[in-house]
């Protein structure tokens, strides 16, 4: 890999309402994901949640679009920076395949660039 090469893909880090497996089968598809279990942040804070992903250039994936739009509005009108916001159903576990299948065209269409200050939904990947 180029080392710049990876800021042209988005970096994915999921919350605690996405099961932590989810991480482990997109490195298995070669993308870079890691888990809020895997960093031991379980219990942060959703501020904290997407202060450790930007410092990671990473966007938080969520269920939590409540909380995560409001963060998203307060960093825009603090003029911080983030690196996106990727909010998504919950998926059962019979489901991981149709999750996977998403999140796979979200991640080979739209760049790392495009997801800065940016909250965008899963839903519109189908």
């Amino acid at each position: 890999m180029i080392p710049d090469e990876r800021k042209l893909f988005v970096s994915l880090y999921l919350d605690e309402d996405v099961s932590y497996k989810i991480a482990q089968l997109l490195r298995d598809k070669g993308y870079h994901a890691v888990s809020v279990y895997e960093v031991g942040l379980g219990e942060d804070s959703d501020e904290a949640q997407l202060s450790y992903a930007t410092a990671h250039q990473m966007a938080v994936l969520t269920c939590n679009e409540k909380d995560f739009l409001k963060l998203a509005k307060q960093w825009t009108s603090a003029n911080r920076t983030y690196h996106g916001i990727l909010v998504t159903e919950q998926f059962s576990l019979n489901q991981t395949g149709e999750f996977m299948r998403r999140l796979s065209n979200f991640l080979d269409h739209v760049t790392a660039d495009e997801m800065i200050n940016l909250v965008r939904y899963l839903s519109d990947f189908k």
